[in-house]
């Protein structure tokens, strides 16, 4: 897999090491079982795969990339590059500007923009009448146009869906940059309707099998539809896509719900006339970090750390299947721990809440810990020793971080 040039500011030597370990050992990545590292007391027990992915590197390169070879230019996204504050912030500081906030709303007018500007298209994409407006413009949206290859397949297998006459289901959420985009490159090959969650999928079942008027299916999917869409004729042939930072295994449930709905109105021998498959749709990298998730659940550990930006989907499904298990702490960076206080994000209630003596009292302490695919190693190595400092002195510290050289 092709290598990015990411600054070195967002590497762990620490992190990068296991990291690299692991590829060796197992470089079909078939064993998800976290890495164990001890440090003094502490143990921790670290996902599989975290942190960047293969479409939030090539992101990043693209805008370091457009920084340097545009001097004196203005320097444009489209809206947050990714979903972590770090990064985004390291980018304004370098004069780039956002000219939409993560809900589309305008920070700065298109109107504004010239031919002779830079304008980069986030790792979420954007959708056609962005980017037809942008074209208008006289603007170049191709050079650094940074979306995510795996949401771009999702954009193409949306397109065949449309050819073959399946209305495309988007498994995602509504109000998401990457699902606004995948649901305006759907909407232009054919009907399209967006499903959050595995409750949607069954009210959708139920519309199918005919237990619900018309007036209820739209008034439930209001604002999540095509222009036009008639359930009558518009859901006897359908194909299941999703925004690649949800939940591969809810996608996967809905789909098998709904399949199972179909055999269950015209047998299993006809499903392929009505359900599309689309397994080929899921992103691997969302797969990876979800089934190492799954790997720490098998494992025996004091508390979970989940690290990464508190609006980042696929970072809040990573601490929905970590809570079933352990006490989860969902924290931006190491800034959130104040001894052994650590201030935390609700994702459920979307606030933020206090915590004192989250570590526990007993000498020796397990602890999980993982970060969102937008989140740098260094963020995830400062809370590592943010957590030791708890503890150990700064030469403490030193002393048995050397013992792992």
């Amino acid at each position: 897999m092709k290598q990015f040039e990411v600054p070195t500011f967002y590497r762990s030597p620490l992190l990068s090491k296991i990291k690299a370990q692991r590829k060796v050992a197992d470089p079909r990545k078939k064993d998800f079982t976290p890495s164990e590292l001890q440090i003094g007391d502490f143990t921790f027990l670290i996902a599989r795969h975290f942190g960047f992915c293969y479409g939030v590197e090539n992101a990043i390169e693209r805008s370091y990339k457009a920084l340097s070879e545009n001097p004196g230019k203005r320097i444009f996204l489209l809206s947050q590059m990714i979903h972590n504050p770090a990064v985004n912030e390291d980018l304004t500081s370098n004069g780039i500007q956002f000219l939409q906030d993560t809900n589309g709303a305008q920070l700065i007018s298109f109107s504004e923009l010239t031919p002779a500007d830079v304008v980069l298209i986030p790792a979420f994409g954007t959708t056609l009448e962005i980017e037809q407006q942008l074209k208008d413009l006289g603007l170049d949206i191709q050079t650094y146009n940074t979306t995510c290859p795996f949401v771009e397949k999702v954009w193409n297998r949306s397109e065949k869906l449309g050819e073959t006459d399946h209305t495309i289901v988007i498994h995602g959420k509504h109000d998401h940059e990457e699902t606004r985009a995948t649901f305006s490159h759907a909407v232009a090959n054919g009907p399209a309707l967006i499903v959050k969650d595995l409750k949607e999928a069954h009210f959708l079942a139920e519309v199918i099998r005919g237990q619900h008027p018309q007036a209820a299916f739209f008034d439930f999917f209001k604002g999540k539809m095509s222009a036009g869409f008639d359930p009558k004729q518009h859901l006897n042939k359908i194909g299941v896509v999703n925004q690649t930072t949800m939940l591969a295994s809810e996608t996967q449930e809905i789909t098998d719900y709904l399949r199972a709905c179909y055999m269950d109105l015209y047998g299993e021998g006809n499903i392929k006339n009505y359900m599309a498959d689309t397994r080929d749709t899921l992103c691997y990298a969302t797969n990876d970090n979800q089934s190492s998730t799954l790997g720490l659940l098998e494992e025996e550990a004091d508390l979970a750390i989940v690290v990464g930006g508190y609006n980042s989907s696929n970072t809040s499904h990573l601490v929905e299947l970590l809570e079933r298990k352990f006490p989860t702490y969902y924290i931006k960076d190491a800034t959130e721990i104040n001894g052994t206080s650590v201030q935390h994000f609700n994702y459920h209630q979307k606030e933020m809440q206090q915590t004192e003596a989250f570590l526990p009292l007993q000498e020796k302490v397990r602890i999980v810990l993982t970060s969102g695919a937008s989140c740098p190693d260094s963020i995830v190595e400062n809370v590592m020793y943010q957590l030791l400092q708890t503890r150990y002195t700064e030469s403490e510290l030193n002393a048995l971080l050397a013992e792992l050289h």
